[in-house]
């Protein structure tokens, strides 16, 4: 019996002026000077691509652009029509959106986890918790392995998407889900079996991207 595999790409380097606040679920531009550094990462990406594929992306445009930078390489993979996905957008932040990383500090109610600015259960005023976003994120890759039962879906995302779908695959916590790195331009691949999930990567990287 044939799967339903899973190509998940977390969204290139965003600006800097981003990158100095809690941005979450912010419609925040991607590093212009990435765009062009990370040229032979786009052509990586596209190499380790299936050249057929349900290509999902989310509503930020960060996920559009990239999406768009790596059928620009010059590996040969063709442009397809990209799906969004509402549910797999990053985790929303609330009221800590656009705070600078020390005043977020400040703020929180739980120790921050050490590998990520907050606890994987810290829930901000109007935001959600990292627990949230593997719920939501669980039920679309359910829905999509269904839909495209037997084929490839490639996802264009974020670090806290690309988590819960890797914590909904595995069954462990998001607080042990914050200890895999997730870095711009890397590669994740599962497989839904049947019941099962299987976990082929994680993190995969071409060694020649901007991250943060």
């Amino acid at each position: 019996m044939s799967g339903t595999r899973f190509f998940l790409i977390r969204h290139a380097l965003v600006e800097p002026s981003a990158r100095a606040v809690l941005y979450g679920d912010m419609d925040v531009p991607l590093c212009g000077l990435s765009l062009l550094a990370d040229a032979a990462a786009y052509r990586w990406l596209a190499g380790r691509l299936p050249a057929e594929a349900n290509w999902v992306v989310t509503p930020l445009s960060r996920t559009h652009a990239t999406a768009a930078a790596i059928f620009a390489s010059d590996a040969g993979l063709a442009p397809q029509p990209l799906a969004v996905e509402e549910h797999l957008r990053e985790q929303t932040l609330g009221e800590w959106q656009g705070l600078p990383h020390d005043e977020a500090a400040r703020r929180m109610l739980r120790p921050a986890h050490p590998f990520w600015p907050h606890g994987a259960d810290e829930r901000p005023p109007g935001g959600e918790s990292l627990a949230d976003v593997v719920l939501r994120v669980g039920a679309v890759m359910e829905r999509l392995a269904e839909t495209h039962a037997g084929k490839d879906v490639v996802i264009v995302a974020h670090g806290g998407s690309i988590r819960g779908a890797v914590a909904h695959a595995t069954g462990i916590t998001p607080h042990q889900v914050l200890q895999f790195s997730i870095r711009n331009l890397s590669l994740t691949r599962l497989e839904k079996r049947g019941p099962d999930w299987r976990v082929w990567a994680v993190n995969e990287e071409s060694g020649l991207a901007s991250v943060s």
